[in-house]
């Protein structure tokens, strides 16, 4: 299955910039899908959950730290994440209510952007502690750490390929920042975007490993961009003069969300791939970025 993302009528597309689109489809996320967050509204950066469709908001960390940049585990029953209340940035693993938040990374640089592998056993993730971000792997309990990436320029947001056998991730080695991919093993480093005159980051993969969503400022502004998993045929799909971030896959592949400013300040936002309509999740006045869907797996239970 490819996503779809059809040229829209002249009505739908009046609704987008205009922000109605809601209005105009009611078409939405079905609310027994879960998506994790991230959220200023209590005052830090913390990690919360909704339901795919907005509702039923719920806090999962609390502490005067800053956590971010939640990722499910493949089963649904925890989360990684990012938190700074060790004063660096370390990468943590909970359940997935909230309890029983872990520590898995120990050192003085910084471990970001945390990503699990499809089977649950390793967590891709960067950090500076050789000096600048690399790609690096460990083991789900931390164990068993290994370098993938090592070069002079900054490596980030790796994401695993559905079959595992994979990572994406982006990469300013030939100047600018652009979606490289390579082998599970760190082999094989090839870069797919190609865009020498623009920045490029943040790969998502498709639920069927034929496409990579990503971000591109191709336009001047960030947006979400779609390409082929070899870095053909890269469509832009959000189309607008804000900033647009983060994309994340919803497991069927129906909806893909990101976070976005066109509202004035930073929301989660769905768009359906069929029609390309979009909804605005969070609604609120703080600032809500980095979604990941809740995985199919546990979506089948419920």
């Amino acid at each position: 299955m490819l996503a779809k993302f059809p040229k829209l009528p002249v009505l739908a597309s009046l609704c987008l910039s205009l922000l109605l689109i809601s209005a105009c489809d009611e078409n939405n996320p079905p609310a027994t899908s879960k998506i994790v967050f991230t959220s200023d509204r209590d005052g830090n950066d913390e990690i919360y959950v909704m339901n795919g469709d907005g509702s039923d908001v719920t806090r999962l960390t609390d502490n005067q730290a800053i956590d971010y940049v939640p990722d499910w585990s493949p089963d649904g029953t925890k989360i990684a994440f990012t938190s700074e209340r060790d004063s660096n940035s370390e990468i943590y693993v909970m359940n997935a209510d909230g309890s029983s938040p872990t520590r898995l990374t120990y050192n003085q640089a910084n471990d970001i952007l945390p990503d699990w592998s499809p089977d649950g056993s390793q967590i891709a993730f960067a950090s500076n502690r050789h000096g600048n971000y690399e790609i690096y792997v460990m083991n789900a309990n931390g164990s068993n750490l290994i370098r993938l990436t090592n070069n002079r320029a900054i490596d980030g947001s790796p994401a695993w390929s559905p079959d595992g056998r994979q990572i994406a991730f982006y990469s300013n080695r030939d100047g600018n920042r652009e979606v490289y991919v390579m082998n599970a093993n760190g082999s094989g480093q090839t870069n797919l975007t190609n865009n020498s005159k623009t920045d490029d980051g943040v790969p998502a993969w498709f639920p069927d490993g034929k496409q990579i969503a990503f971000i591109s400022s191709s336009n001047g502004n960030n947006e979400i961009y779609v390409m082929n998993a070899d870095g053909s045929n890269q469509i832009n799909i959000t189309k607008n003069r804000d900033q647009d971030g983060v994309p994340a896959w919803s497991p069927d592949g129906e909806w893909i969300s990101f976070h976005s400013d066109r509202d004035g300040n930073f929301e989660i936002y769905a768009m359906d791939t069929d029609s390309s309509s979009l909804t605005n999740l969070t609604d609120n006045p703080a600032k809500d970025l980095y979604p990941d869907w809740q995985p199919r797996s546990l979506n089948a239970q419920q």
